[in-house]
């Protein structure tokens, strides 16, 4: 111990002794908490510079007993405590500590067990609490012979689960209810009409939800939302339309691959959506989910080339040039590529085959909301498949229209 650190000691013993052995006074009179002095008081009688008198502190015993030119010193120890025993059938398994700010053990607890009993499986128990996380989704049976050169894409954009209509506001009424009875009828629908191919592509082109928390505003510019309940309610319903939709492929289709792009109204529950499909679908060999985390998705087949985004970042115009830069291997060893974008929720084609690329912009299943119907907005509504050839690029388009219900 350092000088400095000793004559704190002392200073702090013969406080104590002035005080009478009151802690409170002594630590006044030194101008330190009644902590601080306690410390120094216990070591000081630790090391016997409290002398003979006052007499040893509480909780300890002397240990040895000098005589020196200052005077004589008393050096004492913490008492031996009570001998713990432990009860008849128990066991020690453990002990904890609360220590002080010094490192210094100020209470133990001793943890017992039953004599005998073994010691935790904690493999058993993790087993036992990640079973939950383990693959739901059953083997489905491949119901068709699929043709090997084929490729269908499935996009599923913009179905804003989570919104609310109101009929005197729109023209019609929405929930979350009829988005799962509507959208759901046309995906059994569409993929039912579909040629059997050697893969799938569901592809969520964004916007799967309408509000990505319960605060029911876009997290980008804040604007106010129209919404059916709580956000997790339309969180359950996405994933079991989601899985309705997989379900449908796989059974027309040898392969699904499952990719969801985020959208600027689901930003985050887009990424919750993917990784539950990774988990529910973790034992179906035949489903292979993205989890690839751009605002880009492209996919070569052949002699195609298919690239997809929502559009509320790059306009859809800009695509092809991103497609070239970034896919240039692919664009030099094809000769059909096509660009997929959605937001906008109305079709739209802006590039020909000249420019070597396709672009198109596809229709939504859903109504309009209050702010769309008020601002003018025009768009049909539908749900569709698109079968491309290896060798010659688009074959099939199959379309299931959703129509308005019919006025009262």
């Amino acid at each position: 111990m350092n000088p400095l650190n000793q004559d704190k000691l002392i200073e702090a013993a013969t406080a104590y002794r002035e005080a009478d052995n009151n802690m409170t006074h002594a630590a006044q009179a030194l101008g330190v908490s009644r902590t601080t002095l306690q410390h120094r008081i216990s070591e000081a009688a630790r090391q016997g510079l409290l002398g003979f008198s006052p007499p040893v502190l509480p909780g300890f015993e002397v240990k040895q007993i000098t005589n020196g030119p200052k005077g004589d010193f008393i050096k004492t120890a913490p008492a031996p405590r009570k001998k713990f025993e432990v009860k008849k059938g128990l066991a020690i398994k453990g002990i904890s500590a609360l220590l002080d700010d010094e490192g210094r053990i100020k209470q133990q607890w001793v943890l017992t067990r039953k004599d005998g009993e073994l010691a935790v499986d904690w493999e058993k128990v993790f087993k036992k609490a990640f079973s939950r996380y383990e693959g739901r989704a059953k083997p489905i049976v491949l119901g068709s012979q699929p043709q090997q050169k084929l490729l269908t894409l499935i996009p599923c954009n913009d179905w804003h689960i989570n919104m609310m209509c109101w009929a005197r506001e729109v023209g019609e009424n929405w929930d979350i209810k009829i988005a799962e009875r509507t959208i759901g009828a046309a995906i059994d629908e569409v993929i039912l009409r579909t040629a059997p191919a050697k893969i799938a592509v569901v592809l969520g082109g964004g916007d799967l939800m309408h509000n990505d928390d319960n605060t029911n505003r876009t997290s980008k510019s804040g604007n106010q939302l129209d919404t059916d309940g709580r956000f997790r309610k339309g969180i359950e319903a996405a994933q079991r339309l989601k899985v309705r939709t997989i379900d449908a492929a796989l059974q027309h289709n040898e392969k699904v691959i499952v990719r969801i792009l985020p959208g600027n109204h689901d930003e985050y529950s887009s990424i919750a959506i993917t990784h539950f499909l990774a988990a529910w679908y973790r034992d179906e060999p035949r489903v292979e989910v993205d989890l690839d985390a751009s605002l880009f998705w492209w996919q070569r087949w052949g002699s195609v080339l298919l690239g997809a985004t929502h559009g509320h970042t790059v306009k859809l115009s800009q695509m092809p040039s991103i497609m070239a830069h970034r896919r240039a291997e692919d664009w030099g060893l094809t000769k059909f590529r096509y660009i997929h974008g959605f937001h906008i929720h109305h079709k739209e084609v802006l590039a020909t085959e000249g420019a070597g690329v396709i672009c198109e912009s596809h229709q939504a299943p859903i109504p309009m909301d209050a702010w769309h119907w008020g601002s003018g907005f025009l768009s049909g509504r539908s749900m569709q498949t698109i079968t491309y050839h290896k060798d010659y690029g688009e074959t099939a388009r199959i379309r299931e229209a959703i129509l308005e219900p019919p006025k009262a």
